[in-house]
C-alpha cells in the first residue's frame, strides 16, 4: 500500500527535514525562517511521487531538500501535470523527476 502525504512527510521531519518550503517563479522560499533559495543553492535528496486514484488534482511530487548555502533541510509539496506552477527553466531542470 502506499504511503499518504502525511506518513511521508512525518518520516522526512523525523528525519531532519523540519522547514517548509513554498516554491516561487525562480526560488524557494522558507515560510518560517524568512529566506529564499535559488536553483544553485539547494539540492534535491529525495522525492515521492503520489498518485491521485480517482482525482489529478491528488497528484503531488513532496521533495525532501537540502540547502548548499546554510545547512537547512526541508519539504516542498507541489502539484505537478496539468497543476503544476509555472516556473523559471532553471527551477523546473532542478526539479525535474525521472519515472
Amino acid at each position: 500500500m502506499e504511503k499518504t502525504l502525511i506518513e511521508i512527510t512525518d518520516e522526512l521531519r523525523k528525519a531532519g527535514y523540519t522547514e517548509d518550503f513554498n516554491l516561487k517563479e525562480n526560488c524557494l522560499e522558507c515560510r518560517a525562517g524568512g529566506f529564499s533559495l535559488f536553483h544553485h543553492d539547494f539540492q534535491v535528496d529525495k522525492f515521492f511521487r503520489l498518485e491521485g486514484e480517482t482525482d489529478p488534482s491528488d497528484e503531488v511530487i513532496i521533495y525532501a531538500i537540502s540547502a548548499l548555502t546554510n545547512g537547512s533541510k526541508g519539504i516542498l509539496v507541489n502539484s505537478y501535470g496539468i497543476y503544476a506552477d509555472p516556473i523559471a527553466s532553471e527551477m523546473l531542470e532542478k526539479l525535474a523527476f525521472k519515472k
